[in-house]
């Protein structure tokens, strides 16, 4: 995508700095991403008062830097990222330099519904799969959504902390727990009340178990759809 904005405006392998500063405002990139890019392109901009351009993407990596800092604590064992703190983040560092640094460092941003954080790109074909559980009743007993729940509760210890992190309201995290306590024979979870370090929720083995289950499904079923999509519509 900014190589497409900088091929507009480039005649004869130059970018004039003003025309630079458009891509970048466009685009809602950092000054350093266009920089970038236009020297892989062979573009060298111009016109730039004092260097005005090559500072800001001084400056911006500076920034860079500080905010991968910053990040460090809240990536887990994957280099991965909860939406919700690096949202935090944003405020302090500004969403270009927050992006420009997950890309940099290859950080995924986990529980974002929204995307927010993920380049935006050509067009392009894509699938998408979308697997649940029913019950008889049809009501829906297992998916994405209480897997996350059940995940970021393991991490949390607290069903307020893992409704804060997946940005979701208490009440429907605990809605989620009810109809699986509601419909499988063996204990989930245990829920202990009060203050201090004993009061919290802690999943038993069998939360793990079913995460790792319907993990391990979406995964097979995804793999196998991709490579018939790959064949079907993706033919040369």
């Amino acid at each position: 995508m900014v190589k497409e904005e900088i091929k507009k405006y480039t005649e004869e392998s130059r970018l004039t700095c003003a025309n630079a500063f458009k891509v970048a405002e466009s685009l809602g990139v950092g000054s350093m991403q266009v920089g970038n890019t236009a020297t892989e392109m062979g573009v060298k901009i111009k016109d730039c008062d004092l260097g005005q351009f090559g500072k800001f993407m001084q400056e911006e990596a500076a920034s860079s830097v500080a905010a991968y800092e910053a990040m460090k604590p809240f990536l887990d064992e994957r280099n991965r990222i909860n939406c919700h703190d690096a949202r935090k983040l944003e405020s302090e560092f500004g969403f270009p330099t927050i992006r420009a640094t997950l890309k940099n460092h290859k950080i995924d941003v986990k529980y974002c519904k929204l995307g927010c954080f993920k380049e935006k790109k050509g067009k392009q074909f894509t699938l998408k799969t979308k697997i649940w559980i029913e019950n008889s009743e049809g009501e829906l007993l297992f998916g994405k959504g209480k897997t996350e729940v059940l995940d970021v509760i393991s991490q949390t210890g607290s069903i307020k902390a893992a409704s804060e992190v997946l940005d979701m309201n208490y009440k429907k995290c605990w809605n989620h727990l009810k109809i699986l306590e509601k419909n499988f024979d063996d204990s989930l979870f245990e829920t202990k009340p009060g203050g201090g370090k004993s009061a919290g929720t802690e999943l038993k083995p069998k939360a793990y178990e079913l995460m790792e289950t319907y993990k391990q499904l979406e995964r097979e079923i995804e793999e196998f759809s991709n490579r018939r999509f790959k064949e079907l519509f993706l033919k040369k």
